[in-house]
């Protein structure tokens, strides 16, 4: 967590401000202020996510957004989906544990947003349209079931999308929700890019990735003149 506490530190020496991901969306949504300010999200529902990243951030004064697949809350069982599951049967198996929901419950008392991240963690594009429904309205419901407060912000599992799961997420009663993509879409509320930052993000890196100008870089496509692809 030492790797997160600079990540915050650096952003905070360039005067960013912190807003839960719903926050951030519904001001720059609204015409309000877009500079300074960021959202830190977390995205399907670690344990550490409660035992590390959120005393790191409460000793920073800073709060953060959990979007998580809910089928898992409280299950007592490694997450497992394609993408994790080459971890599970080995020492790391551990780091694989779900959020129990007097954690999730600590952390929406702590300030944090809690979003839907669906049920199962699917690639929603795709579900058939009653499936892809169920996974976006009873993800949402369980959480506002069991937090007493309304879900309205939702991450797309995989950053996987297209238009017919974004109509979907707003008949489902979703305000914003966010992407994660290689080059950054035009900001819409229900498909809101976020950038990535993983273990390899350290020092210069970290810096380089998260100015203003390999954002602008990566919305415009410039970003392919810094980085091209490989010769084949």
């Amino acid at each position: 967590m030492r790797q997160l506490e600079h990540q915050i530190q650096a952003l905070r020496r360039r005067r960013y401000r912190f807003l839960t991901f719903g926050e951030l969306v519904a001001q720059v949504s609204s015409g309000g202020p877009a500079r300074k300010i960021a959202a830190i999200t977390f995205d399907d529902g670690y344990e550490s996510t409660w035992t590390r990243a959120q005393r790191v951030l409460e000793r920073l004064g800073a709060r953060a957004t959990v979007f998580v697949p809910t089928h898992f809350i409280d299950s007592g069982k490694p997450l497992r989906w394609p993408g994790i599951e080459e971890w599970s049967g080995t020492p790391h198996e551990h780091e694989l544990r779900p959020l129990t929901l007097e954690q999730l419950r600590a952390l929406s008392t702590a300030g944090w947003e809690v979003g839907s991240h669906t049920v199962s963690h699917p690639r929603l594009p795709t579900l058939a349209d009653d499936r892809l429904a169920d996974e976006l309205a009873r993800s949402k419901a369980w959480i506002e079931e069991q937090l007493d407060r309304p879900c309205e912000t939702l991450a797309y599992p995989y950053g996987a999308y297209d238009e017919r799961v974004i109509a979907a997420a707003e008949a489902a009663g979703y305000r914003a929700a966010g992407v994660l993509t290689g080059r950054l879409p035009a900001p819409r509320p229900l498909a809101w890019p976020r950038i990535g930052v993983f273990r390899v993000d350290r020092g210069v890196r970290f810096l380089l990735k998260s100015h203003p100008w390999s954002v602008w870089a990566r919305s415009t496509g410039a970003w392919a003149l810094l980085r091209p692809e490989k010769s084949s």
